[in-house]
């Protein structure tokens, strides 16, 4: 069964929203346990995807990705965090940083789950929990592996920041001023693509093997 672009984009809002926002509560969170409260003073420790929601990245590009194929891709507004805060900043960024991406991981296990109950729920309900679960698995292992490359100011850029020798680590993090736009271009260019499918695939078939 094909589905139409308005059954795309509703059995795959539920994924996509919660994916972004869950990942940057992560953040919010992780922060808050190392001693950074700039998250939560401003009201982004929440799962309310209101709070967390960027009208381009969660809504705009998820929804032309879906209609033009290829890789689902979009972002949330991202939670502050003030390392200079933290306890130990160069030895908690890394925890905080990794946060996100665990909680996708933690999250595509879950729609595997879905999608191992949809096989025996009720018809009108199996078709949509599977094409939900689908969606959630793939989003959410595009945002983790996504956000694992060490780019700054992705997640992975930050992990990378906080591994280094400080002087390399200073020198690194000077990259973030430019991180987007080379993110950007490498999307369109199809480099992006070509990077991290074969880890998306790999992470993929892993949890497929091991909780389907």
């Amino acid at each position: 069964m094909e589905l139409t672009l308005i059954q795309k984009i509703t059995v795959s809002a539920i994924p996509i929203i919660f994916a972004i926002t869950v990942h940057e509560a992560s953040h919010g969170y992780a922060a808050k346990h190392f001693g950074d409260l700039t998250a939560e003073k401003m009201g982004r420790i929440t799962l309310n995807p209101i709070k967390h929601i960027d009208p381009i990245g969660t809504i705009l590009l998820p929804a032309l990705t879906l209609m033009l194929g290829g890789i689902l891709f979009g972002w949330a507004k991202p939670v502050p965090v003030n390392f200079a805060n933290l306890n130990n900043p160069k030895k908690d960024m890394l925890w905080v940083a990794a946060a996100g991406p665990a909680s996708n991981f933690i999250m595509a296990i879950f729609w595997v789950l879905v999608l191992k109950y949809s096989a025996s729920a009720p018809e009108v309900a199996s078709f949509f929990l599977l094409e939900m679960s689908k969606v959630g698995i793939m989003i959410n292992l595009v945002l983790m592996v996504l956000n694992l490359l060490p780019l700054p100011p992705l997640d992975g850029g930050r992990i990378a920041v906080s591994l280094l020798p400080m002087d390399l680590a200073m020198k690194f993090s000077q990259i973030e001023r430019y991180g987007f736009i080379i993110l950007i271009a490498l999307l369109f260019t199809g480099i992006l693509g070509e990077i991290i499918s074969p880890m998306i695939d790999f992470f993929a078939r892993l949890i497929l093997s091991i909780f389907a």
